[in-house]
């Protein structure tokens, strides 16, 4: 499995509606077991900054980061990155490489 990092700018309506975030928050995890079982969520933050939210998960493609950012974005994202995090150690030793 490789591991991403999902980073989430809510849009201005679902902001303005904070008080219902953990139903949609709820609602966006359920489709995401549901359409892509495979993932496995490591960690939940909430940010204060240019990102709302931050999700650190485990899915075996990029094809699979794909659909969880594009289900992020059918519920409520104005913007949803995906990033391939790769572990410092193994960066250390791919710069040996060079």
């Amino acid at each position: 499995m490789k591991t991403f990092v999902l980073m989430t700018k809510l849009s201005p309506e679902v902001t303005a509606n904070m008080k219902d975030r953990a139903e949609i928050g709820a609602a966006w995890l359920d489709q995401v077991h549901e359409k892509c079982p495979e993932v496995k969520f490591v960690a939940h933050y909430a940010l204060l900054g240019s990102f709302d939210s931050m999700d650190i998960y485990e899915a075996p493609d990029e094809e699979t980061a794909a659909k969880v950012s594009m289900i992020s974005r059918s519920h409520g994202a104005l913007v949803a990155e995906s990033w391939t995090a790769i572990p410092y150690k193994r960066m250390v030793e791919l710069a040996k490489e060079i």
